[in-house]
């Protein structure tokens, strides 16, 4: 290990462990009849009124160009509507529509159903700790930190 970076290991580690993640998430996502920014598109909407496209490009980290083509593609299989907010005419509200509502019934309890097969061997207090490093570790990498 070089000493003047000791804390390469663990980026290594914890880059290895999202792509593992990703691979096992986005492979069953996939059995749903999903893409994995899809599925948190939905996964997002569920059980909301509907929200901004800014809020929910802020919940699923899918940047607002992305967003926007996903958007269209669930907007084409009629599981999301786009309507103009009663708040703020200026601004839109996507919300899932029935059909939206239905698949995020089926597939959102099932992929939580698929992920904790993957987390069965751990405990509460495991848990726990690994969301305490985790947040630790991103408040250290948060832009406002001075570093």
């Amino acid at each position: 290990m070089n000493k003047k970076t000791p804390f390469l290991p663990a980026v290594r580690e914890l880059a290895h462990c999202y792509q593992a993640f990703e691979r096992y998430s986005s492979a069953h996502i996939r059995t749903l009849g999903l893409t994995a920014p899809q599925f948190d598109v939905i996964a997002a909407l569920g059980n909301t009124q509907g929200m901004a496209p800014k809020e929910l490009s802020e919940r699923t980290l899918i940047t607002k160009g992305t967003l926007t083509g996903i958007l269209d593609r669930l907007e084409a299989k009629r599981m999301i509507r786009r309507s103009r907010s009663k708040i703020d005419g200026r601004s839109q509200v996507i919300e899932l529509t029935a059909k939206g509502q239905t698949v995020f019934a089926r597939v959102f309890p099932e992929h939580l159903k698929h992920l904790a097969k993957a987390f069965s061997a751990f405990k509460p207090r495991d848990y726990q700790r690994i969301e305490a490093v985790l947040r630790e570790l991103r408040g250290a990498l948060e832009p406002s930190q001075e570093h």
